[in-house]
C-alpha cells in the first residue's frame, strides 16, 4: 500500500517554501518602498543580511509546516505579519493581495487535506479510529476563521537574539588599555566576548603577556609591512562564519587599508565600530548610524591632596636644581616640569583646592617651603626652595623675597650689589685673558663663564638687584673694564688705567 502521508508531506514542502520565499520578498520591499508600514523596531533591520534571510525563512517554515489546512496557515500568516507590520497594513489592498496569492498557492494543501478527509472517514466507516477533524460529539468541525489578533508575543527570530560582540586590534598600530577597553564594552549593545590581536610578538616585549593575562586571542604574523592588517583582514572577513552569533564588531586600527574589511562586515549584517587614534584621543565610529565618540589615551589625573601636592613641587624643584644647576626656576617651567609628570597643570590643582586663586598664589600660601621674586612687576615669577637659601641671615630674614643671589660656585663671592657684580665680572676677565693680557673677548665668553660659576646669567642677575641698566652698560660704567664695539660684537679687556 502507498504512503499516501509522505506524498502530501513531500508536496506541502515545496508550496511551503514558495511562500515563504513570497513573504520575505514582501518584506524587503515594504522596508525598500513603504518602510513606514514595518513596526518603527524593525524598519533599521538589514532584513536582506544573508543570516536574517535563514532565520526569517527558518522559522517560517517551522512554523507553516506545522500546519495541513489553509485556513490554519493564512491564520499563522497574518500573526506573523503582526509582529512586524503596523495596524496599518493590513487595511491595505496589498494585504488583500498577498492573501490571495497565499491562498491560490495553498490549493494543493487543500486537496491534500480533502482526500485525507475522505481517507478518514472510510477508514472510521471500517471500524477504525477517526482522528481528525471530529469534536467531541464525533461530528466534522470546519477550522476557525482568521481572526484579529490582540496581542501577539513576538517571535524569538525578532527578538534581540543572544549575539556577542568581537574585538579585532592591530596591536602593531593601536594599543588599548584595559579602560578604554572598557568603553568599547559599553558603546556596544552586545557583550564583548571575543578579543582577538594581531601583531608580530617577537618585536612587541612583554605586551602579549599583558594581552593574554587580559583574555585575548593572540596571532603571530612574520615582520614586515602591514602584515598585521593583512591577516586582520583575512580572518576579520570571514567572523560571522566562525562566529554565527556575533552581531557587532570592533574593527581597532588607524590604518585606511582596513576599511574593505569594514564595508565587508557591514554587508553581512553585522555593526561595524571603526576605532583609530587621533592625537591623543581615540576615535569610535559607528559605521552604520555616523555616531561617534571620543576617549582621552591620556586620562586625567586625580588632584593629589595639598600635603602631596606641595611634596611634588618641592622634588621637581630639587630635581631641576641638581640637573641644570640653577637655584631659581621660573613658574612657567615649574608648570611645565609638573605637568609632564602628572598630567595635570599646577593651576588645576590649585583650582582645585583653592577657588580664584593663582598658581603663583600657591607659594605665597606656604611661605615655609618656597620663596618666590619677581624682579619687576611685568616680569616673570621665579621660585626656589625655603631651606635652600645659602645665607643663614637670608634665610631668617626673607618672607616671599629673598635678599640675596645664590652662589654655585664655592670660589665665588654673593652678590648684593652692582659693586659686586662688577667686581665679579673683572675677576673673570682677568682670568679669561690671564695668557694675553690686555687681550679682548667677546663679552658672550664673559656671560658664559658667570653663568657657570653662579647658576644664571648676568641679565638675570641684573633683574634680581633691579639694576634697570643693559649687561653692556654695566661694562662701560666699570672702570676697571674697556669697551670696544666690533661690527655687531661687543668686545671687552681689562683697563690700562
Amino acid at each position: 500500500m502507498p504512503d499516501n502521508d509522505s506524498v502530501t508531506q513531500t508536496g506541502n514542502s515545496t508550496v511551503i517554501h514558495s511562500i515563504c520565499l513570497h513573504i520575505y520578498q514582501t518584506i524587503l520591499e515594504i522596508q525598500e518602498q513603504q518602510p513606514e508600514l514595518l513596526k518603527e523596531q524593525y524598519r533599521k533591520v538589514l532584513w536582506q543580511a544573508p543570516r536574517h534571510q535563514a532565520t526569517v525563512l527558518g522559522k517560517l517554515k517551522e512554523r507553516l509546516n506545522q500546519t495541513k489546512n489553509q485556513q490554519v496557515l493564512l491564520r499563522n500568516v497574518q500573526k506573523f505579519l503582526q509582529v512586524l507590520l503596523t495596524p496599518d497594513y493590513f487595511q491595505s489592498p496589498n494585504f488583500g493581495n498577498l492573501m490571495a496569492q497565499i491562498r491560490a498557492s495553498t490549493q494543493d494543501l487543500v486537496a491534500d487535506s480533502n482526500s485525507a478527509t475522505s481517507l478518514k472517514i472510510k477508514q472510521k466507516a471500517a471500524g477504525r479510529e477517526q482522528k481528525v477533524f471530529t469534536g467531541n460529539d464525533g461530528n466534522f468541525k470546519p477550522p476557525l476563521p482568521i481572526m484579529p489578533v490582540e496581542a501577539v508575543e513576538i517571535d524569538p527570530v525578532l527578538k534581540k537574539d543572544e549575539g556577542i560582540a568581537i574585538l579585532l586590534l592591530d596591536a602593531e598600530n593601536l594599543q588599548l588599555d584595559a579602560e578604554t577597553e572598557q568603553l568599547l564594552a559599553e558603546v556596544c549593545s552586545y557583550p564583548l566576548q571575543i578579543k582577538i590581536a594581531f601583531a608580530n610578538w617577537r618585536t612587541m616585549g612583554k605586551q602579549d603577556v599583558e594581552l593574554h593575562r587580559r583574555g585575548y586571542e593572540l596571532i603571530h604574523v612574520p615582520a614586515g609591512k602591514d602584515s598585521a592588517d593583512v591577516k586582520m583582514a583575512t580572518v576579520g572577513s570571514s567572523i560571522f562564519i566562525h562566529y554565527p552569533t556575533a552581531r557587532e564588531v570592533f574593527v581597532c586600527s588607524s590604518d585606511k587599508v582596513l576599511t574593505h574589511l569594514c564595508n565587508t562586515l557591514q554587508t553581512h549584517g553585522l555593526t561595524v565600530y571603526s576605532v583609530c587614534k587621533q592625537g591623543h584621543q581615540l576615535r569610535v565610529f559607528n559605521n552604520q548610524n555616523g555616531d561617534f565618540k571620543t576617549h582621552a589615551l591620556i586620562p586625567q589625573a586625580k588632584i593629589p591632596a595639598l600635603e602631596e601636592f606641595i611634596t611634588q613641587l618641592q622634588e621637581i624643584i630639587t630635581n631641576e636644581q641638581k640637573n641644570h644647576q640653577n637655584y631659581w626656576i621660573k613658574l612657567s617651567r615649574l608648570s611645565q616640569l609638573y605637568k609632564n609628570k602628572h598630567n595635570l597643570t599646577i593651576t588645576q590643582v590649585v583650582t582645585g583646592h583653592l577657588p580664584g586663586k593663582r598658581a603663583r598664589d600657591i607659594f605665597l600660601e606656604y611661605p615655609a617651603q618656597f620663596v618666590t621674586h619677581q624682579p619687576l612687576e611685568e616680569s616673570e615669577i621665579y621660585i626656589t626652595l625655603f631651606n635652600q637659601l645659602p645665607l643663614p641671615e637670608a634665610a631668617a630674614n626673607s618672607s616671599s623675597h629673598p635678599t640675596a643671589v645664590t652662589v654655585q660656585d664655592t670660589a665665588s663671592s654673593p652678590i648684593n650689589s652692582r659693586a659686586d657684580l662688577e667686581q665679579s665680572i673683572v675677576k673673570i676677565v682677568q682670568s679669561l685673558t690671564a695668557e694675553s693680557p690686555g687681550s679682548y673677548i667677546d663679552i658672550s665668553r664673559v656671560g658664559g663663564e658667570f653663568k657657570r660659576q653662579y647658576g644664571q646669567t648676568i641679565n638675570e642677575t641684573i633683574a634680581w638687584l633691579q639694576l634697570k641698566v643693559k649687561y653692556v652698560t654695566i661694562l662701560q660704567s666699570c672702570s676697571a673694564l674697556q669697551v670696544k664695539q666690533k661690527g655687531k660684537v661687543h668686545i671687552v679687556a681689562l683697563s690700562n688705567e
